[in-house]
């Protein structure tokens, strides 16, 4: 497996980080593969026989990254503690954070030298910290690393007892223009209450959501939100994702759209965890069109078909509100959710928080980023931590940068997104697998490793992504726009080959094709003298599987298909 050229920065400026100061904090959000750069980071630390533990909060995502770091760094012995089995047998053993933090498993931890804390913003939580402290008791120069994707905690409690610097950022604008996730359309409405909501006191956490409730849980504007759903993302089958403000908010909005005939639910922090799980079951399944809720599916919950998704709360934070709009900003794998298309996620922000932080937008910035080598810093005036230079709020503290605010403006006016053909470009060019294209029109790109291949294919308007491998009959990777097809496809390459099968790959650029080789080309490429191994390679690679292909893009292109 390989990493992509972004992870593997991320990668080295983490061990960089690590090994200068004994402990780092790497911001990294959904789509940005934070699993597998955290089990890069790992491997690189352990080389030298170094034990570790990877802790997580959940069954599941103990189980998830040691399946990752088995994919990653593999042969390495790895072991559990969790409530079933406690063995720090492996080299990198994967822990339960509840389980872990009990007084009897903190007495038979052995000596660690690297302690990796996934979702890191829970790290100064007393669990946590007994482990922590632990760790640096038993061995003053172990290394602490934490990953997170939102580092903004609800009770401002900031992360600077822990880490005193932050390796590396990267940044929602990048995942979308790599294609890597879909971009937003961000509306904010104002349904007559936006100077009421900017008067709302603010508490520990965030705005008082009470009071936010008073000024939402009106009719009028439950009307208007209805009506506005239905012009922008209802006409077109959009499943949908609703934040409000309190139980009693959300019950309003859930009556309002089965009464305008939508089907819809409602999940809240009371309600008992099978009918939560029941609810999700049929939402996933495309039974429910429309799901409430209230702080809860803020994090740890993905539905890659969502691809709407309504604030009718402010956030105070805008880690919270990156969360809420990242529920509907993943990708859709076809061969898990056959005959759904989804180009874009529709933001309708009924509340602040577009005007308060600026859009999502204005979180992209592709000039002058140091792809290699060391990042770019600055220090946190609040908190005095080293951060990258283009965070628009400290990862450890939570401190607001005035750049920030200058650039939102009056009425939150920003830029729409800019230089996603450049970054695709870019892409491709970073790719460690050449492109080649097959029929010189740009509608037909494929490129060839030693154990896989992925191409992208345009027909009628769409993209199609597909990728083929040794004993496996070829995949449908991606439908829709042109760059998340062609992200999904090198990524299907980067899994499937290694470094060293990619750079075997690229010099056969300079290669003159083999005599086997022509004899399965048509006549038309025998006679080609710039012809080079590679795109022999590759030539011979779609004649093989033509049929194939038009298959499977011939089946994905029925009229069942429909748009997310």
């Amino acid at each position: 497996m390989r990493l992509r050229p972004r992870q593997k920065t991320f990668v080295e400026r983490s061990v960089a980080a690590l090994a200068s100061r004994g402990n780092t904090l790497s911001v990294a959000p959904t789509g940005a593969g934070k699993t597998i750069m955290l089990s890069a980071v790992t491997g690189e630390m352990i080389g030298d026989g170094a034990k570790a533990c990877v802790l997580a909060h959940r069954d599941e995502l103990t189980a998830q990254n040691r399946a990752k770091f088995q994919r990653v760094v593999p042969g390495v012995a790895t072991s559990v503690i969790d409530a079933t089995e406690k063995s720090w047998g492996g080299q990198v053993a994967f822990a339960m954070v509840p389980t872990l933090a009990r007084a009897s498993n903190l007495a038979d931890m052995p000596r660690l030298d690297l302690l990796v804390v996934d979702e890191a913003h829970h790290a100064v939580a007393d669990s946590y910290r007994r482990i922590i402290d632990r760790v640096r008791e038993a061995n003053p120069d172990a290394r602490i690393f934490g990953v997170t994707a939102t580092p903004n905690r609800g009770d401002k409690k900031g992360l600077r007892e822990v880490f005193d610097n932050v390796a590396d950022q990267v940044r929602l604008g990048e995942l979308i223009a790599s294609g890597h996730l879909v971009p937003p359309r961000t509306f904010v409405i104002d349904v007559g209450v936006q100077d009421e909501l900017r008067s709302v006191r603010k508490t520990m956490s965030d705005f008082d959501m009470a009071e936010v409730a008073g000024i939402m849980d009106r009719a009028p504007v439950t009307d208007e939100v209805i009506r506005h759903w239905k012009e922008k993302a209802g006409s077109e089958g959009r499943q949908t994702v609703v934040f409000c403000s309190t139980v009693a908010h959300a019950e309003h909005v859930t009556d309002a759209f089965k009464a305008a005939g939508v089907s819809a639910a409602l999940i809240h922090g009371d309600l008992a965890a099978e009918n939560r799980k029941a609810i999700l079951a049929d939402y996933a399944a495309g039974d429910i069109r429309v799901v409430v809720n209230v702080a809860v599916l803020t994090e740890g919950w993905d539905h890659p078909p969502t691809s709407c998704v309504v604030l009718l709360r402010p956030s105070s934070y805008k880690s919270t509100m990156i969360q809420m709009v990242g529920r509907g900003l993943r990708t859709v794998d076809p061969e898990e959710h056959p005959g759904i298309v989804k180009t874009d996620c529709v933001v309708l922000d009924f509340g602040t928080s577009s005007l308060i932080h600026g859009t999502l937008e204005q979180d992209v910035d592709l000039d002058g980023k140091t792809e290699t080598g060391e990042a770019p810093t600055k220090t946190c005036p609040a908190c005095d931590a080293e951060i990258p230079l283009a965070a628009t709020e400290c990862p450890l503290c939570g401190e607001a940068f005035p750049r920030e605010e200058e650039e939102a403006g009056e009425g939150g006016g920003a830029a729409p997104l800019s230089g996603f053909m450049m970054t695709e470009i870019d892409l491709l060019k970073r790719s460690s697998f050449a492109w080649v294209d097959l029929y010189g029109t740009d509608d037909a790109l494929m490129a060839t490793g030693f154990a896989a291949w992925g191409g992208i294919f345009w027909l009628d308007g769409v993209w199609y992504a597909i990728g083929g491998a040794k004993g496996e009959r070829p995949h449908l990777l991606g439908v829709g726009e042109r760059t998340v097809c062609l992200a999904q496809a090198d990524d299907w390459l980067n899994t499937h080959e290694t470094d060293e099968s990619a750079f075997k790959t690229r010099s056969w650029l300079r290669q003159p094709p083999t005599e086997k080789q022509l004899q399965y080309l048509p006549p038309e490429c025998r006679h080609d003298f710039g012809l080079t191994r590679y795109r022999a390679s590759a030539l011979m690679t779609f004649g093989f599987n033509k049929r194939a292909i038009r298959q499977l893009i011939d089946t994905a292109a029925s009229p069942e298909r429909r748009a997310a």
